[in-house]
């Protein structure tokens, strides 16, 4: 007997296990087809690739999950945590689009008028076309910029990539920051935190924090560059000088007080 009811336990438990990772996989196709319904809706040609690239992330989540056995507790939490995550992310694009719509319907609404009341001089056409353009430049003024094909490696003296701590002198941080017109143009700080596998961040100074949210972050890192709202390359040096443990290791990339790009690595001993 004790058998038997051990077994309908361990039966219940995977079932539960199923239900659990079906219903994580509802809600993970549940936000891509949200970012899919955004194509159709969406003109700006710069939050257009913003979003495909989320739904893109969304889509790589949503494969782990499929390749993901149902009773891996470790796995799926890390995917329901990545949920959470996700849903921020869009809940942030749900309201910038909605801004968008907004304004866009006051930039209408205005050109209406002004056409109406000065369409007879060139002088008054002039007008309108400055007015336009200065309130095309409100809708994206609030852009922020993002950092693609993060990459993060570790490499010797000589500048060969390791896979072992032991042999490693060196993490080098690159990704790309993106082309956004729309974005304003500047010096901008780039901040790089390197986390370890127990969750400490690897700096040199404790006292090296930014401002984030409502508090301030430690930083592994800093950069300043100039941005012209063209694409440019960063790469960015951390050297090994103190111990470290193996495992997995994660790379976040601020500026503006946002989290623009992030990259998780794994070190052996």
């Amino acid at each position: 007997m004790y058998i038997v009811s051990k077994n309908r336990q361990i039966n219940t438990m995977e079932q539960q296990f199923t239900v659990d990772k079906q219903e994580l996989e509802d809600e993970y196709e549940a936000i891509s087809m949200q970012y899919e319904g955004f194509k159709f809706s969406v003109q700006n040609d710069s939050l257009l690739y913003k979003l495909e690239n989320e739904q893109a992330k969304v889509q790589r989540l949503q494969e782990q999950l499929r390749m993901t056995d149902a009773a891996n507790k470790a796995e799926i939490k890390r995917l329901k945590d990545e949920l959470a995550t996700l849903r921020k992310v869009l809940k942030s694009y749900v309201q910038q689009i909605d801004s968008l719509h907004r304004l866009n319907t006051e930039l209408q609404a205005k050109n209406e008028q002004i056409t109406k009341q000065y369409q007879q001089t060139s002088r008054t056409l002039n007008q309108v076309s400055q007015e336009k353009e200065q309130l095309s430049e409100k809708v994206t003024l609030a852009s922020k910029l993002d950092a693609t094909g993060v990459s993060v490696k570790a490499v010797n003296d000589r500048g060969r990539e390791q896979k072992r701590l032991s042999r490693s002198s060196q993490f080098v941080v690159s990704f790309l920051i993106t082309k956004n017109i729309t974005a304003e143009p500047g010096e901008r700080i780039i901040y790089v935190r390197i986390m370890s596998p127990d969750g400490g961040v690897l700096t040199k100074n404790p006292g090296s924090t930014f401002p984030y949210e409502n508090g301030n972050l430690q930083y592994s890192m800093k950069r300043i560059v100039e941005y012209g709202g063209e694409e440019i390359p960063v790469t960015m040096y951390w050297d090994i000088e103190e111990f470290l443990m193996p495992g997995t290791y994660k790379a976040d990339i601020f500026a503006d007080g946002s989290l623009i790009g992030s990259r998780s690595f794994s070190m052996e001993e």
